[in-house]
């Protein structure tokens, strides 16, 4: 059973990342498109670049105060934290796995 509750948190995971894909590119084209200073500093090609992610990460897009890039920028950024919150649980569910059995 515990097993099973990791693995829910893996699936759990991938639709995370799924929202990611979804949210953090047409975060990265807003930005290209009306945020010039910010395009330069994180760069082309700028999806996995850790730059861009501690740029999100900090969540340095509310300084600009665009309601459209925080509104594009938050979903990109919940589902990052719910990519790293539900791999982090699955993998003590299965560390507690190990100990129990």
């Amino acid at each position: 059973m515990i097993l099973f509750f990791a693995l829910c948190f893996v699936g759990v995971a991938i639709a995370g990342f799924c929202a990611f894909v979804i949210f953090w590119p047409l975060t990265l084209v807003h930005v290209r498109d009306r945020h010039e200073a910010i395009a330069t500093q994180l760069g082309s090609g700028a999806f996995l670049k850790p730059e861009a992610l501690g740029w999100l990460l900090s969540r340095r897009y509310r300084q600009t105060g665009d309601a459209s890039l925080t509104g594009l920028a938050t979903p990109a950024l919940v589902s990052l934290w719910t990519i790293f919150g539900a791999l982090a649980m699955a993998g003590l569910l299965w560390l507690f796995s190990l100990v129990v059995s």
